[in-house]
């Protein structure tokens, strides 16, 4: 890893939308447990468009501790944009994230600092092992979400979501946070190189103030999500490689199955033997779809790769080092 000097040991990044009421007492366990651990430190808390007045209280515990830097969305943008701009923002060599609703402990960070700083780790996950939500609308549903997203990612970590997570400040500095993928950092760091990506028991807390800002159907679109972006970690700069060895075998079993017809018909004409005409076998019409999805799919991958060419990403790459 390339040596590099950083203001600050360390950033956390809190994205936050209506949270009014537990910012104080946030604010005033982050900077007990920093203080008492000798780090320098900036708080970055971004607010998603809050309409409870919870930036008024962030330029307030800004004026009272100079660490604590804030950012406003004139409106809600999702969690994904706030942490884009947080880790934008970041100067401390190791970066934290956590949510704003007392439910992470940040006592948990200094151990997670060490497993970076002296375990090599690129990304500690949390890891909610006791949860205290509900078992039906919460538990349940996190379960078969994670087991779905360690078998599609490889990557064997039981809390994907967890929103406490501490990370080498290189890994968020060379990932692109969008849309919903703040489910998937861990997933979008291994696609980047840094694939030292471990967990840790963290303790649970019950919410102390409002209510939770997701529904049931975040899994539904998280599941999505994970499709989306495994299709493109493996299949965005090679495109060809699906919808062209996807055409051209569509292609050939459609114009296998037509010629099978025609020369049956034609053996069966020279023999004198009584046949049916292709156009009114159903193999026929099965085999011209084929050849069109084959073709249309061929056709598809080509576009694809000519955009994926054209695209200013194509020749981006992390480099680990130089001499």
């Amino acid at each position: 890893m390339t040596d590099m000097t950083y203001p600050l040991d360390l950033s956390i990044v809190i994205p936050l939308y209506n949270e009014k009421e537990s910012l104080p007492e946030l604010v005033a366990w982050i900077e007990k447990v920093m203080n008492e651990n000798g780090y320098s430190y900036e708080i970055i808390m971004v607010d998603d468009g809050s309409r409870d007045g919870s930036w008024e209280t962030i330029k307030e515990l800004s004026a009272a501790n100079p660490s604590i830097r804030g950012i406003s969305f004139r409106r809600n943008y999702g969690k994904s944009a706030a942490l884009f701009c947080g880790f934008e923002q970041a100067e401390g060599k190791v970066v934290a994230t956590m949510d704003a609703d007392l439910q992470d402990s940040p006592e948990e960070i200094p151990e997670m600092y060490r497993m970076v700083t002296e375990d090599g780790w690129d990304v500690v996950s949390g890891w909610k092992q006791h949860r205290v939500d509900n078992a039906l609308t919460k538990n349940l549903p996190s379960k078969l979400y994670n087991a779905t997203a360690r078998r599609i990612t490889g990557i064997k970590l039981h809390d994907m979501n967890c929103g406490l997570k501490v990370y080498r400040s290189e890994v968020v500095k060379n990932i692109e946070v969008y849309g919903e993928m703040h489910r998937y950092i861990p997933y979008l760091a291994k696609n980047a190189g840094f694939d030292k990506i471990t967990e840790k028991p963290v303790h649970h807390q019950k919410r102390k103030y409002g209510t939770t800002k997701f529904g049931v159907e975040r899994f539904v679109n998280g599941f999505l999500d994970l499709l989306s972006l495994w299709f493109l970690s493996v299949f965005g700069k090679k495109p060809m490689h699906l919808f062209g060895f996807g055409g051209i075998l569509m292609f050939l079993t459609g114009f296998i199955m037509a010629l099978w017809i025609i020369v049956a018909k034609l053996v069966h004409q020279a023999n004198g033997v009584r046949f049916r005409a292709v156009t009114d076998q159903p193999l026929f019409y099965l085999a011209l779809v084929a050849l069109i999805l084959g073709a249309m799919f061929f056709l598809a991958g080509f576009i694809c790769e000519m955009v994926s060419r054209n695209s200013a990403e194509r020749n981006h790459y992390n480099i680990k080092e130089r001499l």
